[in-house]
């Protein structure tokens, strides 16, 4: 584990007649150590850090912290965009319904490893406006496909700018945010709830007024547009969201990056204009980045250079694959059990989550059928009163993590059984109140559950492998992801067998959650 030290935050408040100081202390992990590959790098990071927490959290931060959200709310968006469409296009052109959601994870998994490395090569800016370009632009084609192949291809082809969101977006905001208001990256997850409630609204009148009736009934295009309208609407949408961010907000490249090109000033300069947008000064000159080249050896001083071209901006981001980094994850046996945990957690609830939000659709109107009021109103009504109960899920998680009793360790663990508990519980509803009120339940319970994960998982890995352990986790996750569509491929949907199995993988979860040995309540990582 690297070691740790207290970081101090000065703060200058000043009011008109009266000058105000405040002093903000954050305890945070050293992720500058000795052993780390690039030591002036590492140097340099360290000074824009406290640079960034002297600035202190202001205007530009929070406009940041809703651009950023816009990235959260693709993230769950185009995944439940897929389970919404899926009766429509299935009953359209009369396909294996499974393979559509095979496509869009097989574009998440690319999206999530290509952006991330394209990020040092281009830069941030370009990564975090190209994903959503992307998303809409394609999204918007797919809406006029004119067979299952080609909606296939479209759909990974924008979940590969889907794939891209968290990983870009996360980094951008934590590399202008001070390590005291690091907990946003929670609440962050109230723009995922978001995105769940916005595909629901514009899916209800959409699929529910221009949807043909399905089987036996043949299903001919003129009479099925709903979906496509739907995939106008939300590619429409994100396109809108674009706009915004590369037209209406000027993100400014992240220091970070700019310092690891070798462009100190442009990294200085940037500093300085989020300074002045927060109305605030900062003290930091190129003259400090320029000193953390001379490291002091011994009595003298040597001069490091580091690589400041593309292929060592790539270089420093595949390091993280790097087995010097892979081994202090499993270094002692404390450490090799809780990565390993955590591994396993993102690999079932990446599995449990797709297979059971994939085909709720499809299962809530069969559902509903039997209770006979399956029409396609009634099934996206009910989806958009699940969505709205989410929403409060991202607020709960950011209060419950700090409470002492529970912390992240144990509001993941309980709050993953309940979501677990009421799927299960879904599948015992003989009528359609009754199986509306329990996925209710999963949905609220499943908002908090992923609020806390996202958060949690940086913080238990040593800060100088951190890039590595999120690697892996995230891996397993997409991975794992590109299962659930197999496994309904040769499930009977007809039945309640993928609740049964999403239902008991989420319980499982909850319990291999309690296993973590370590609780970062209270502290706040770098």
């Amino acid at each position: 584990m690297s070691a740790t030290h207290s970081l101090k935050g000065e703060y200058e408040n000043e009011k008109k007649g009266n000058a105000e100081a405040y002093v903000v202390h954050a305890e945070t992990r050293d992720v500058f150590t000795d052993s780390s590959l690039d030591p002036v790098y590492q140097a340099k990071a360290r000074i824009l850090n406290e640079a960034l927490q002297e600035i202190g959290m202001g205007k530009y931060q929070w406009l940041l912290f809703i651009v950023a959200g816009f990235g959260w709310l693709s993230d769950n968006l185009w995944p439940i965009v897929t389970g919404l469409i899926l009766d429509p296009v299935v009953n359209e052109f009369n396909v294996e319904g499974p393979l559509l959601k095979l496509a869009q994870n097989v574009g998440l998994l690319v999206g999530a490893v290509f952006w991330g490395v394209a990020s040092d090569v281009w830069g941030r800016r370009w990564s975090f406006n190209l994903t959503l370009l992307i998303t809409g632009m394609f999204a918007i084609a797919a809406g006029g496909s004119p067979n299952y192949v080609t909606l296939c291809a479209l759909t990974a082809v924008w979940s590969v700018g889907v794939g891209g969101n968290l990983p870009v977006d996360s980094a951008v905001f934590l590399e202008f945010v001070p390590a005291s208001h690091q907990y946003l990256l929670t609440v962050l997850s109230i723009w995922w709830a978001f995105g769940q409630l916005l595909g629901s609204l514009v899916a209800w009148p959409l699929i529910s007024d221009y949807s043909c009736a399905g089987p036996p009934d043949p299903c001919p295009r003129s009479s099925n547009q709903g979906w496509r309208y739907f995939l106008f609407a939300l590619g429409g949408l994100v396109i809108l969201l674009w706009v915004l961010r590369f037209f209406v907000f000027q993100l400014y490249e992240s220091p970070k990056y700019l310092m690891g090109r070798g462009r100190d000033e442009e990294a200085v300069e940037v500093i300085h204009k989020v300074a002045a947008y927060n109305g605030k000064t900062s003290n930091l000159t190129v003259e400090h980045l320029k000193q953390a080249e001379k490291l002091e050896n011994g009595s003298s001083e040597k001069e490091l250079k580091m690589d400041i071209s593309a292929a060592g901006a790539v270089k420093r981001k595949l390091a993280i694959f790097d087995g010097s980094h892979v081994k202090p994850l499993f270094a002692t046996r404390k450490m090799a059990y809780s990565t390993s945990v955590l591994i396993v957690l993102w690999a079932f609830i990446g599995l449990a989550f797709p297979l059971y939000n994939g085909f709720v659709t499809y299962y809530l109107q069969t559902r509903g059928a039997d209770f006979g009021d399956g029409s396609v109103y009634i099934t996206y009504r009910n989806q958009v009163i699940l969505s709205v109960i989410g929403v409060p899920g991202a607020l709960i998680a950011g209060y419950c993590v700090e409470l002492p009793f529970l912390g992240r360790r144990g509001t993941l663990s309980i709050f993953t059984i309940l979501t677990g508990v009421f799927i299960l519980a879904s599948t015992t509803a003989r009528t359609s109140n009754a199986l509306l009120g329990w996925n209710c339940g999963y949905s609220f319970t499943s908002n908090v559950m992923y609020g806390v994960l996202y958060a949690l998982s940086p913080e238990l890995f040593p800060t100088k492998d951190r890039g590595t352990g999120n690697a892996i986790v995230a891996s397993a996750n997409r991975i794992f992801g590109i299962m659930a569509p197999i496994i309904a491929l040769y499930a009977n949907l007809a039945t309640s067998v993928p609740i049964w199995v999403a239902g008991a993988m989420f319980i499982v979860s909850g319990l291999i959650a309690w296993l973590l040995p370590f609780e970062p309540r209270g502290k706040a990582s770098l």
